[in-house]
């Protein structure tokens, strides 16, 4: 699994012109699942998210993770993580997890955000058209890869 997690002091997700989610300081997740991810990735991922110090404290130190500044996530599916640009023009999503796959392991990561102290997790619509705006505060944007945590 691969998450694009960006720091934001706000962010909203629309479906088909209506506000699906919203939150104010906290996470965007863009969270793309692979062949061969399996539970114990999204458990991974989740606890190390959830416990990252990447707010700033008192001394303009990042030391404060989500818990400490009562944040929020927004939880989006992205397959497009998965693109294969090495041939040609066109991406290939070969290694991108079908949706029967990465929809459970979707709803199984947001849920294990929640097991590990995260109280607000709000989510975009698996599959939709999505229209995602948010105001990176930094900017922080950090590449995680479950295959990469102990």
């Amino acid at each position: 699994m691969r998450v694009v997690l960006q720091r934001v002091n706000k962010c909203s997700v629309e479906i088909e012109n209506k506000i699906a989610s919203e939150i104010k300081d906290g996470f965007l997740l863009l969270l793309g699942v692979k062949n061969g991810d399996v539970k114990s990735d999204a458990e991974k991922l989740a606890r190390k998210i959830s416990g990252l110090r990447i707010f700033t404290d008192e001394n303009d130190k990042m030391n404060l993770s989500l818990s400490d500044v009562n944040g929020s996530v927004i939880v989006v599916s992205n397959f497009t993580l998965y693109a294969d640009c090495s041939h040609g023009r066109r991406p290939s999503f070969i290694n991108a997890a079908r949706p029967e796959v990465s929809n459970p392991l979707y709803e199984y990561f947001c849920d294990e955000l929640r097991k590990n102290g995260v109280k607000d997790v709000q989510t975009g619509e698996f599959g939709a058209d999505m229209k995602v705006e948010l105001c990176n505060d930094g900017p922080v944007t950090l590449v995680i890869d479950s295959e990469d945590l102990k």
